[in-house]
């Protein structure tokens, strides 16, 4: 059974402020759940409707009705957990890192925090201004990749004026993905949905790529964030298999 206490915690950890209060974030769905248990992220309660095979110690089961009252979810799944955040990892400045400039729709974060999963990238760097990781529709959204990826957020401008390595950006004037020679160890920037790079970190940029359209009226305007982050991880990755 749901105390008052165990309510009023996790339902303010739909709130950022509350997360960093705490100390806490909120995994929903058995699948995301187990994958975050057989990581480095230490639990601290578990709520099921039933008993599934999850090793955790303190699983404690509760009613549908109580699931609704603490799921972010419109259709609740069956199982709700609560994670420590952990303390961020230092960035690995070898191989290809990925770096985000005010990204602010928490599913697009998501889906970059899977795109650097599978292709193999370990470190994220957000700007302040990016969505928290920890935003309940941004853990959604990784489908457990959040567990295995280091995610730092950081002075974005600072970090890239610091850093020895080329500094490559999405930009649509840039030049074509397809015939640019990619290094192994670089960072990616990708910018705003809305604004793109900004323009104090554009100035920082050394190589300004893009990847071009090939429709004979060429009306869209620009890809979405994770889509054009997608195209151009999997380029960067060609020739390394």
């Amino acid at each position: 059974m749901l105390s008052k206490n165990q309510i009023k915690l996790i339902t303010r950890l739909k709130q950022k402020k509350y997360r960093l209060q705490h100390g806490f974030f909120v995994v929903e769905g058995i699948k995301t759940i187990q994958e975050l248990l057989q990581s480095e992220f230490g639990l601290y309660a578990l709520f099921t409707t039933e008993t599934f095979n999850i090793d955790a110690k303190g699983e404690v089961l509760i009613t549908e009705t109580e699931l609704k009252r603490i799921s972010f979810l419109t259709t609740p799944n069956k199982a709700l957990a609560v994670f420590k955040i952990p303390t961020p990892k230092p960035i690995n400045t070898n191989g290809l890192i990925v770096a985000l400039d005010a990204i602010r729709d928490p599913g697009n974060l998501g889906t970059i925090i899977r795109l650097c999963d599978w292709f193999g990238i370990t470190d994220l760097v957000c700007s302040n201004e990016t969505v928290d990781c920890f935003n309940p529709k941004v853990i959604q959204a990784t489908m457990g990749s959040i567990s295995r990826v280091n995610i730092n957020y950081v002075d974005l401008a600072a970090f890239l004026n610091e850093t020895n390595l080329p500094v490559f950006g999405a930009f649509m004037e840039g030049e074509s993905v397809y015939t640019k020679q990619l290094p192994d160890s670089a960072i990616l920037v990708m910018g705003n949905e809305a604004n793109g790079v900004s323009k104090e970190v554009e100035a920082i940029i050394t190589e300004k790529i893009s990847i071009p359209r090939f429709g004979d009226l060429q009306a869209t305007e620009s890809l979405n964030v994770a889509t054009a982050t997608a195209i151009l991880l999997s380029e960067f990755r060609r020739g390394e298999n």
